[in-house]
């Protein structure tokens, strides 16, 4: 069982190709998250070279590891905390792919490359074939990227693998922070309950110098389902949380609302999709 741990999730800024502004915009929101002894700080979507589905991200793209990684572990070493946060990665083959880094204190490195690309998105980036858990002070986790969200069986077997938290940093434009949210409410709940496990969301906001506006959001989902809290501003923000483990107990102890265990994957596959 999970220990009890204190995450957050950031509201920020994020213009294409703005790597050092938007890294040293980074610094800032670490620095107030240490002073509140936060763990883990997660980063919207592609906020460190700035989120858009034209081939001008190409310029802004990123190895792993890279100057940027190199930047973030020491930032994680000296604060004594995890980022998370988001790139535009090209790898030796010059595949781009959506990735989210997670940099732990002592200078490790692993990625989460986005699993399921939009359409709009499918002629710049590459999709990622892993599907990597993370585990900090006593918190096994993974990590969805906006689209991803909304393909229930990723979630699950997330769950099934061991995940007490999903983290799902967005890069979702258009309307209000306050119309986001009920777009969210409508897949994120259901992805918690459905699992007993947390989820916290957070999104860019303002524009990306691009073309794009986003609306910026954060949202944390306990294991019933249930509406922890959320953070709603056209400004940057912080929303930090406390994951209680006896929030997870709770519900996991529950025979009747803990539905993982009495899953019957051995059924569902004598009725495969018929083409």
């Amino acid at each position: 069982m999970m220990d009890d741990i204190r995450v957050a999730a950031v509201i920020s800024c994020s213009p294409v190709g703005k790597i050092r502004n938007n890294l040293a915009n980074m610094a800032k929101w670490i620095e107030a998250a240490q002073k509140k002894d936060v763990s883990i700080i997660c980063f919207p979507e592609m906020n460190i070279t700035g989120y858009t589905n034209h081939k001008q991200i190409l310029h802004a793209a990123e190895t792993v590891p890279g100057p940027v990684t190199d930047e973030l572990c020491s930032m994680a070493n000296r604060m004594d905390m995890m980022i998370l946060a988001g790139i535009a990665e090209k790898n030796s083959n010059e595949n781009l792919f959506a990735s989210h880094l997670v940099i732990k204190p002592g200078s490790s490195i692993d990625v989460y490359r986005k699993v399921h690309i939009p359409p709009p998105e499918r002629t710049i980036f590459s999709p990622g074939n892993r599907i990597p858990q993370f585990e900090f002070r006593g918190l096994t986790f993974g990590i969805q990227l906006c689209y991803d969200a909304h393909f229930p069986e990723l979630t699950t077997h997330m769950a099934l693998d061991g995940a007490d938290m999903i983290f799902m940093p967005h890069a979702s434009p258009k309307k209000t922070p306050e119309d986001k949210l009920t777009s969210w409410l409508r897949h994120l709940p259901a992805r918690a309950y459905d699992n007993s496990i947390f989820i916290v969301a957070c999104n860019q906001t303002g524009h990306n110098g691009e073309g794009l506006h986003f609306p910026g959001l954060a949202a944390a989902i306990s294991p019933d389902g249930k509406i922890i809290n959320t953070y709603l501003s056209n400004d940057e923000g912080l929303l930090i949380v406390d994951l209680k483990s006896k929030e997870m107990e709770k519900v996991r102890n529950n025979r009747m609302h803990f539905f993982l265990p009495h899953r019957r994957p051995e059924v569902y596959a004598l009725h495969p999709r018929k083409e």
